[in-house]
């Protein structure tokens, strides 16, 4: 088949975002000729809806009522939008020429592919992976998320190691590109997840769906990262230790559900006692309100039930690493995935 943009909408969610705008769209509109470019907005108040309505007459507007977040921001974005293929793109991502035909070109190929992400590299240091995407995500056994190119902080110099196609288990909400039937067939991102690790929620339910999630390391964009919340933020710290446990929770079957919890549950505590020895006692409370926002939330009980509905074997699942990440960082020092 041969490559057509005309059928892919790129959709921006913006929240006061426009020092991102002003930086990093114009690489957009420029090099996703052929496409509709979207900005939809979560009730800005920094003047971004006038920025654009001068400078970019071109893009579409999306206007939202308030701020949904990121999860049903782009649900109630998308939901407007007639697409084959949508590309979720965060704000602060510059994109080169041709970023999107070896991504588009592939899904093209293979009508059981849902999701894939390119390589995501840093803005502010182009040698090397930037920490959300990288070279594709993976999990562990314990479910912790972890990307080819990067462990916890360790971020790995590009050196075309990952220049690869392959499956993964997670793509990267920075930059994702989706299957429109399927984001509608799933009921598209989590509302309960607001922001954080619901790009790793969606495609684990795809892949229970049957659906394959890939990357593709032969086109990249560059990503600033932690542009509405920087990573030492306790909003942050919260979303991220309550959305981990829930992704488990949501998704993992039942006969390893509750030994994976208990061992996440305690690992959870000995991060939050190392935050109060590091004199980080906000983000300390905010995991211990993440579990007991999570474990009070009768909506995750009613997601899990419809997720279980679809049958797989989480440790068989491509991009799934038998081990601990935790025990392979901390304790046996290895730095990089092809050291696991």
């Amino acid at each position: 088949m041969a490559y057509n943009p005309s059928h892919t909408a790129v959709v921006i969610l913006n929240w006061n975002g426009l020092r991102f705008l002003k930086e990093f769209l114009p690489s957009v509109v420029a090099h996703s000729g052929g496409c509709e470019v979207i900005v939809a907005d979560n009730a800005s108040t920094d003047g971004s809806i006038a920025f654009l309505k001068a400078h970019f007459p071109e893009v579409r507007l999306i206007l939202l009522s308030e701020n949904f977040g990121f999860c049903e921001g782009y649900n109630q974005a998308l939901r407007q939008v007639e697409a084959t293929y949508y590309v979720l793109l965060n704000s602060d991502v510059a994109v080169p020429p041709g970023w999107m035909k070896p991504v588009i070109s592939l899904m093209d190929a293979d009508e059981s592919i849902a999701v894939c992400q390119p390589k995501i590299l840093s803005q502010q240091h182009p040698h090397f992976f930037e920490y959300a995407g990288a070279g594709g995500g993976l999990l562990d056994a314990l479910g912790y998320p972890y990307c080819r190119g990067r462990l916890f902080e360790k971020l790995e110099e590009d050196k075309g190691q990952y220049n690869d196609v392959r499956e993964i288990f997670w793509a990267s909400g920075a930059c994702m590109f989706v299957r429109a039937e399927v984001y509608r067939a799933l009921g598209g991102l989590e509302p309960a997840f607001f922001a954080h690790m619901e790009e790793i929620d969606f495609c684990w339910r795809a892949k229970l769906a049957g659906y394959k999630v890939l990357y593709n390391g032969q086109c990249a964009v560059y990503h600033v990262g932690g542009g509405t919340l920087h990573k030492s933020n306790p909003r942050k710290t919260y979303l991220n230790f309550r959305n981990g446990l829930a992704l488990l929770y949501k998704n993992i079957p039942q006969k390893e559900l509750m030994s994976t919890l208990l061992l996440r549950v305690l690992l959870d505590w000995v991060a939050a006692l190392r935050m109060v020895m590091a004199g980080q006692t906000k983000d300390a409370k905010a995991v211990l309100d993440a579990h007991l926002d999570l474990f009070l939330n009768r909506g995750y009980w009613r997601s899990r039930r419809q997720v279980q509905r679809q049958k797989g074997d989480f440790p068989d699942m491509p991009g799934v690493y038998r081990g601990s990440i935790v025990w392979q960082y901390f304790v046996r020092q290895k730095r990089t995935v092809q050291e696991l």
